[in-house]
């Protein structure tokens, strides 16, 4: 159970880099309009409305690969439960999404419902990638 734990601990701060990372790559690549400050709704519902779909797309890779790489270490640390502790990961993420839906309005529906439906899958298919075992043949 201790390594459980420990494996979404760990699998939080990675996934949460990792999502953090791959968005200021993408807001590297396509930045914001200048004079629009994105704590005020108002001004994030024209950042949004700006915003190029390969930059939402961005954003959504960062949700994916966050979740991937959460699992990852989760299942890969928490040995006993791979799969629960990657599954605790994947809904740390759809949490996240449905809170940046909720608090910033205009994200397209093919990115809300991609961001809702991939984390999970996603997260159990890195669960069962880190569950393998290598297997030795002796000649």
């Amino acid at each position: 159970m201790g390594r459980t734990i420990l494996g979404v601990i760990a699998a939080l701060a990675t996934m949460f880099v990792v999502i953090i990372a791959i968005e200021a790559i993408g807001h590297t690549l396509y930045p914001p309009p200048a004079g629009l400050n994105p704590m005020l709704a108002d001004d994030m519902a024209r950042i949004m409305s700006a915003m190029p779909s390969a930059a939402k797309a961005i954003v959504l890779v960062a949700w994916v690969v966050g979740a991937f790489t959460g699992g990852w270490v989760a299942a890969k640390i928490a040995r006993q439960h791979p799969r629960i502790a990657a599954v605790i990961v994947a809904a740390m993420v759809v949490a996240g999404v449905i809170g940046m839906i909720l608090q910033m309005p205009g994200h397209p529906l093919w990115m809300s419902g991609l961001g809702l439906l991939l984390p999970v899958p996603v997260a159990l298919f890195a669960a069962k990638l880190a569950s393998r075992r290598v297997v030795t043949s002796s000649v």
